[in-house]
């Protein structure tokens, strides 16, 4: 799991590039299972929640490489946020009610 704060007036820019850029890199990992994208509005600010699923922590290594809490954020996507956690948090999924739902969940697509 990961957190920024859009730039201002930025972040469709940003969900534009996660879409385009960092989703087709995330599926050519093998093990790499899906990803969601929150986006709630705090204290009027456009704060972005990423969280991956992954499956095993050989597949997250792979990925992140020998420091698996390193987040990985690319010039460009930076430059459309104004903040972001430069450590991620690892979470084990233990329990989960119809998770294939979430892929149909009907939020903003821009693939």
């Amino acid at each position: 799991m990961w957190r920024a704060i859009a730039a201002d007036g930025k972040l469709d820019a940003y969900l534009k590039h996660f879409s385009e850029q960092v989703l087709p890199e995330l599926k050519k990992c093998d093990g790499f299972a899906s990803a969601i994208l929150l986006t709630p509005e705090v204290d009027g600010e456009n704060e972005i929640t990423v969280t991956t699923f992954w499956q095993s922590t050989d597949a997250i290594d792979a990925f992140a490489g020998s420091d698996r809490e390193a987040a990985v954020v690319a010039p460009e996507a930076a430059a459309l946020l104004k903040t972001f956690d430069l450590r991620v948090r690892h979470y084990t999924v233990d329990l989960a009610a119809n998770p294939e739902s979430i892929s149909a969940y009907p939020g903003r697509s821009y693939n």
